[in-house]
C-alpha cells in the first residue's frame, strides 16, 4: 500500500492541495490573511459546526444520515438556558440537563432507525422538525436566555495564553475520541462494513443495530455540547440555534471524501472539508472587501481572482457563496512608471444587522455619501440575515485587516462586546449604530433617536388610534435585538404609567422578515380576534402585517410601526397602515460614518458635548451617546414628500 493510498484512501489529497492553494491565494489578496490570530480565529469560528460535522462523519460512514443535529442544538440550548435562569440550576448542572436532552434526542433516533429499521432520513427529517418545535414550544418562540456569568462565556470567547480559543481544546479532545472511534476500533471496522452492506455485516455476525444506534445517540451527545459552546460563543440561549448547520455539517463531510451511500470516509478528510470552507468563507470576505476599495490590480491579478471563485463555486456548489468583484486596470501611470505608491487611506468598515434589508439598504446610500465626501475607503458588510455569529466573525476578520474604525448595528448585544473589546485592545476606533453593544465594548454610540422617545410616539398614535383603550400585538424583529427589546421596555412603562386603557396581548418574532410577519399577524388575526392594532417595529414587519390584515379584510385593525416610507405608500394610501415612525435612515448612515471619521482622527473626545456632521450640521452627543433626533411621523399627509 503507497502512502497515498494509507493517508489519503478516499482522494483527500486533492482538498489538501485545493486548502494550500486557497492560503496561498487569500494571503496574497487579502491583508492580515496569514497571519497565526487569523488561523486560530477560523478555527474558533468553525468549531460549533465541525463537531456536528465530525459527529456525522461515522453516521454517513455506516450508510445513515442525520439531518435533527441543527435541531437538536437548538433544544439543547433552551434546555441549558432553561435550566440555568427558570429553574435555577447551578451551570455543571444546566451544562448537564442539556447534555442529557441532546442524549435523549440521539437516542430516539437510534430507536427508530437501529431497532425499528425505519429509513434514517424520514426519521431525522421527522426529528429535525420534532426538536425545533420543542424549542419553540419551551420559549414560545419569544424567549431569549442571556445574562450568563462571565466564567462560563470564557468557555466560547476567550483565549488561552491570550492566542488558542478556549473551545479549540474541548473540539480537539472530541475529534481525537473520534479518530480512535472509527479508525482505531473494532466499532469503527463494522461501521464501515455497515456503510458497505448492511446484510453482509449480519451474516458476518457484527450486531449492526447496536453499532448504529450508538453512532445516532453520539450524534445527539455532540450536538449538545456545541450547543454549549454555541452559548458561550454568542452569549445567548435561544430555540433557532444551530438553524441550517446540519446541511453545511454534510457538506463538510461529504466534501471530505465520505461516502454519501456508506462505506467510505475518514475524519481527517472531513476536517479537511471543514478548513477548506472556514478558509474559502473568510478569505472571501477578506478579498471582497480590497476588491469594494477598488484597489488598482494588474490584468494577470484579475484573471487569477476570477479564477479563485469559479474554483470556491465548484467547492461550495448547491450553497450560498459570496461573488467577490475585481475592479481596475494596469498599474504603471500613462508614462509607462510605476505610479507612486499612494498614501494610506483611512478605512471605515461598516456593518448592518443584514445587508438585504431595505432599511439597511436606504443607510448604505447615506454611509456613502458620507464616505465621498470626506474621502475614506468604506467597507459595508454583513451577514445577509439575522446572524450574531457571522457579525462575530465578520469583526474578527476586520480586526486581523486593521482598519481605522469599526461601526457595528449590533444584533446580540451580549454575543458581541467582546470581540469588540478586543478590536479596541488592538487600537481599532469602535462605533456602534442602530443598536447598541455594551458601553465599554465601543466608543460612541449613533442613536437613530432615544428608546423613550419612540416609544412615546409609538403608544402616542396606539392610543390616539384605538381612543385611549383597547388591545394590540407587537410583531418585532428578532428576540435578541437590543435596541427592540429596549423600545418595547418603554412601550410597556409607558403603558403602566399613561395609557392605562391599552393592553399589549403578545409580542411575536418577524425575524425581520416580511412573509414571516405575514404569517404571525395572520395567526394573530385567529388567536386574538379582539385585537384592534398591530404594531410591527422591524423595517419589513409593518408592509407585512398589513398584507395579513388586508387579506383577512380586517377593517377594524389598524397597522402601525417603525418602516421605511417608500415600502409603506401603497399601505398608507389604502389606509391599511396609519402611521409610520422612523427617522432619516440615510441621515442615519451618513452620521455613523462621519462619527467613525471623526473619532479616527482625534476630532471626537469621549466628553464632546456635540459635533460638526457635514450637511446635518450640529449633533447632540450625550453620555458618548450621538443623537441623530426626534423620531418622524409618516401618514398619508406627508408621505410623498420621502423618498427612502
Amino acid at each position: 500500500m503507497s502512502w497515498r493510498q494509507r493517508w489519503f484512501p478516499n482522494g483527500e489529497w486533492v482538498l489538501l492541495v485545493v486548502l494550500a492553494g486557497e492560503i496561498l491565494f487569500f494571503s496574497a489578496v487579502a491583508p492580515g490573511f496569514f497571519t497565526l490570530g487569523n488561523f486560530f480565529e477560523m478555527t474558533r469560528f468553525s468549531v460549533e459546526l465541525g463537531l456536528l460535522a465530525v459527529a456525522l462523519t461515522p453516521v454517513i460512514v455506516a450508510g445513515g444520515i442525520d439531518l435533527s443535529v441543527g435541531s437538536m442544538m437548538g433544544l439543547a440550548a433552551v434546555s441549558f438556558g432553561a435550566g440555568y435562569h427558570a429553574w435555577h440550576l447551578a451551570l455543571p448542572l444546566a451544562a448537564a440537563c442539556a447534555v442529557l436532552v441532546g442524549c435523549a434526542g440521539g437516542a430516539l433516533n437510534a430507536l427508530l432507525i437501529a431497532k425499528l429499521e425505519l429509513p434514517a432520513l424520514i426519521v431525522t427529517l421527522g426529528t429535525f422538525s420534532l426538536f425545533r418545535g420543542v424549542a419553540e414550544g419551551m420559549t414560545q418562540g419569544a424567549v431569549n436566555y442571556t445574562g450568563f456569568p462571565s466564567s462560563f462565556l470564557f468557555l466560547g470567547q476567550g483565549y488561552l495564553g491570550g492566542v488558542i480559543p478556549t473551545q479549540l481544546p474541548v473540539f480537539g479532545l472530541i475529534v481525537a475520541a473520534y479518530v480512535v472511534l472509527l479508525h482505531r476500533s473494532v466499532i469503527g471496522r463494522a461501521l464501515y462494513a455497515i456503510g458497505f452492506t448492511a446484510q453482509g455485516a449480519r451474516y458476518a455476525a457484527i450486531p449492526v443495530a447496536r453499532r448504529i444506534g450508538l453512532v445516532y445517540l453520539l450524534s445527539g451527545l455532540v450536538a449538545s455540547i456545541a450547543a454549549i459552546i454555541y452559548i458561550a460563543h454568542l452569549g445567548q440561549a435561544r430555540s433557532d440555534a444551530g438553524t441550517g448547520y446540519e446541511l453545511d455539517a454534510i457538506t463538510a463531510v461529504v466534501l471530505g471524501g465520505t461516502s454519501v451511500f456508506g462505506g467510505r470516509g475518514t475524519i481527517w478528510g472531513t476536517l479537511l472539508g471543514l478548513f477548506a470552507l472556514a478558509v474559502l468563507q473568510t478569505g472571501l470576505h477578506g478579498a471582497r472587501s480590497v476588491a469594494e476599495k477598488e484597489l488598482q490590480v494588474k490584468n494577470s491579478q484579475v484573471a487569477v481572482l476570477c479564477g479563485a471563485i469559479l474554483a470556491g463555486s465548484l467547492i461550495v456548489a448547491g450553497t450560498n457563496v459570496w461573488l467577490l468583484r475585481a475592479v481596475g486596470a494596469g498599474s504603471r501611470g500613462s508614462d509607462g512608471h510605476p505610479s507612486p505608491a499612494a498614501p494610506r487611506r483611512t478605512v471605515i468598515a461598516v456593518m448592518p444587522k443584514a445587508k438585504g434589508d431595505p432599511y439597511f439598504v436606504s443607510c448604505r446610500a447615506g454611509a456613502e455619501e458620507a464616505a465621498r465626501e470626506l474621502d475614506v475607503d468604506l467597507v459595508w458588510d454583513g451577514p445577509t440575515s439575522l446572524d450574531a455569529a457571522k457579525q462575530n466573525e465578520l469583526v474578527e476578520n476586520w480586526i486581523t485587516r486593521k482598519v481605522d474604525a469599526i461601526a457595528v448595528a449590533v444584533e446580540n448585544r451580549a454575543g458581541i462586546s467582546t470581540v469588540l473589546r478586543k478590536a479596541r485592545e488592538r487600537g481599532i476606533h469602535v462605533l456602534t449604530w442602530d443598536a447598541d453593544a455594551e458601553p465599554d465594548a465601543r466608543d460612541f454610540f449613533v442613536n437613530q433617536a432615544t428608546a423613550e422617545g419612540i416609544a412615546n410616539a409609538l403608544t402616542g398614535e396606539a392610543s390616539r388610534l384605538l381612543g385611549g383603550k383597547g388591545e394590540f400585538a407587537i410583531i418585532t424583529g428578532a428576540l435578541s435585538a437590543a435596541n427592540q427589546n429596549e423600545w418595547i421596555a418603554f412601550i410597556k412603562k409607558r403603558l403602566e404609567d399613561t395609557h392605562v386603557g391599552l393592553k399589549l396581548v403578545t409580542i411575536r418574532p418577524s425575524d425581520d422578515d416580511r412573509d414571516k410577519a405575514f404569517a404571525e399577524t395572520q395567526t394573530l388575526l385567529k388567536v386574538y380576534p379582539s385585537v384592534k392594532l398591530m404594531m410591527a417595529i422591524s423595517a419589513p414587519a409593518v408592509p407585512g402585517s398589513a398584507e395579513a390584515v388586508r387579506q383577512a379584510g380586517r377593517k377594524d385593525v389598524s397597522v402601525i410601526g417603525l418602516s421605511l416610507p417608500n415600502i409603506n405608500k401603497p399601505y398608507v394610501h389604502d389606509g391599511v397602515v396609519q402611521t409610520v415612525v422612523l427617522w432619516n435612515t440615510r441621515d442615519l448612515g451618513y452620521l455613523a460614518v462621519y462619527a467613525s471619521a471623526l473619532v479616527t482622527g482625534n476630532k471626537l473626545a469621549p466628553g464632546a458635548r456635540a459635533l460638526q456632521a457635514g450637511r446635518l450640521g450640529q449633533i447632540e452627543v450625550r453620555n458618548r451617546e450621538i443623537i441623530l433626533g426626534a423620531p418622524m411621523l409618516f401618514n398619508r399627509s406627508n408621505i410623498d414628500r420621502f423618498d427612502f
